[in-house]
């Protein structure tokens, strides 16, 4: 009987496996349909959302031919659009509303201790950022998708603690120092 050790037993083990930097969550799988000549052809669309669990988050949505293809495609996307947050003590630093085709989303900056208030597909995209206190609603759409680009619009659309003060106090500010 040959012997075997234990390190050339399963292939897979044997690759170099580099940490992951970013975490992958599937939101969301569905089984799409064109319909040609002789029937249906059917793909399946993924809605993947990737995150580093600092302040950087990406949500990517792509077709493909079984469900670990689209996987993988949607994974690729997100990873190509990621956007930054600014963050201030675990929270957002402003309250930010957006609209995206037919989903409206909303999300407010909340005390230390409260978490993540938020349902559905908005809680998984704040879920794989670094934000730790955060409410949130969304309003008039279910399509999880348009729900996921909202809530990426409003994370885009907030401005760091800094960009708010004035043009005008940031000149007496570099003339007084």
């Amino acid at each position: 009987m040959a012997e075997f050790s234990r390190n050339n037993t399963n292939r897979r083990r044997d690759e170099p496996s580099e940490p992951k930097q970013f975490e992958e969550l599937v939101i969301n799988v569905d089984r799409v349909a064109r319909v040609v000549k002789g029937g249906r052809r059917f793909r399946f669309k993924a809605l993947v959302v990737v995150g580093d669990r600092k302040s950087k988050v990406g949500v990517g949505v792509a077709k493909g031919a079984d469900v670990q293809v689209a996987i993988a495609k949607a994974t690729d996307v997100a990873k190509k659009h990621m956007i930054t947050i600014p963050l201030v003590n675990d929270t957002i630093p402003h309250e930010a509303e957006v609209k995206y085709s037919g989903a409206q989303v909303l999300l407010k900056p909340a005390a230390p201790g409260t978490g993540i208030i938020a349902g559905g597909v908005v809680r998984s995209i704040i879920g794989v950022t670094g934000i730790r206190n955060m409410l949130s609603k969304s309003l008039n759409s279910t399509n999880k998708v348009n729900i996921a680009y909202a809530t990426i619009a409003a994370l885009e659309s907030l401005v760091p603690r800094e960009e708010w003060i004035g043009t005008k106090a940031k000149a007496a500010k570099k003339e007084t120092k």
